[in-house]
């Protein structure tokens, strides 16, 4: 099925640089005056050094420097060398990959906290992915040789690192069995399901909003289908109070029908 091109990429590796500390500043969506709560992100979003225990985690990148990114500034490419890992701070980035004809599939959404690029620092191969700034982004930079210095520091970090890659091999049936599966319309829910776990606010009621601006080109590149099928199922689901979109955000408004067409 054809997806969509993706947005303009300029190649080259990004140099890390002094980030200057200060708040996010979020988007606001305009919900109901319920106060939200984020919802729980789920382990397909995570990276594999987010998993670690906490005083672990607390302390991996104190020896990081900053890095910023422009709104579609390439973090790195596909098959660039992997000299280290970021944490993002501020901002939203994607993963990527994209064909020789140009198409593009979304692998995931970056916001704060989610850490990218440390597959390489583990098997020193080249980059698996492309990873782009949707807005501007604030990052951390860790190096290969900070991370090995931490390591032998902390030698317990192997044997958690082993055990959250066997959780993600387990993920990553799940994830090929929804794609083999799974209709379009349970490969879009499985989209929007994701995402409301990784950027969902509960604003009552059952009603959770997409706290990102997640265009329908993007949904499609996520869900591996065409854009059209994605704009006609979104549709039907609006009339039927399924989804709606408030100032821009998606909203799950019936979050357990959603669910239900998700299944396998």
């Amino acid at each position: 099925m054809p997806l969509n091109p993706p947005n303009p990429i300029k190649p080259g590796p990004v140099k890390p640089g002094p980030v200057k500390p200060g708040p996010a500043k979020p988007s606001p969506a305009k919900p109901s005056p319920a106060k939200p709560t984020p919802a729980k992100q789920t382990p397909t979003s995570q990276s594999l050094l987010s998993g670690l225990p906490g005083h672990l985690s607390a302390s991996l990148f104190n020896a990081a420097t900053g890095v910023k990114l422009t709104a579609d500034e390439t973090l790195f490419m596909a098959g660039d060398a992997g000299d280290g890992c970021y944490r993002v701070e501020d901002g939203l980035l994607k993963v990527t990959m994209v064909s020789r004809a140009g198409g593009e599939r979304i692998l995931a959404f970056l916001g704060k906290g989610a850490i990218v690029g440390e597959l390489s620092i583990l098997d020193d191969l080249p980059r698996s992915a492309s990873v782009v700034a949707v807005r501007p982004a604030e990052l951390s930079f860790l190096s290969r040789a900070a991370f090995e210095d931490f390591a032998r520091a902390h030698p317990e970090i192997y044997k958690s690192l082993v055990t959250l890659l066997a959780a993600r091999l387990r993920e990553t049936d799940a994830v090929v069995a929804a794609g083999s599966f799974l209709p379009l319309r349970g490969r879009v829910a499985l989209t929007l399901l994701e995402l409301a776990h990784e950027f969902g606010q509960d604003v009552g009621s059952g009603r959770i909003v997409i706290r990102q601006k997640i265009s329908q080109a993007d949904l499609a590149a996520m869900a591996g289908i065409a854009r059209e099928n994605v704009s006609r199922i979104l549709n039907d689901w609006k009339r039927r109070k399924l989804v709606s979109r408030l100032s821009g955000y998606y909203c799950l408004e019936n979050k357990a029908q959603l669910q239900h067409e998700a299944e396998l």
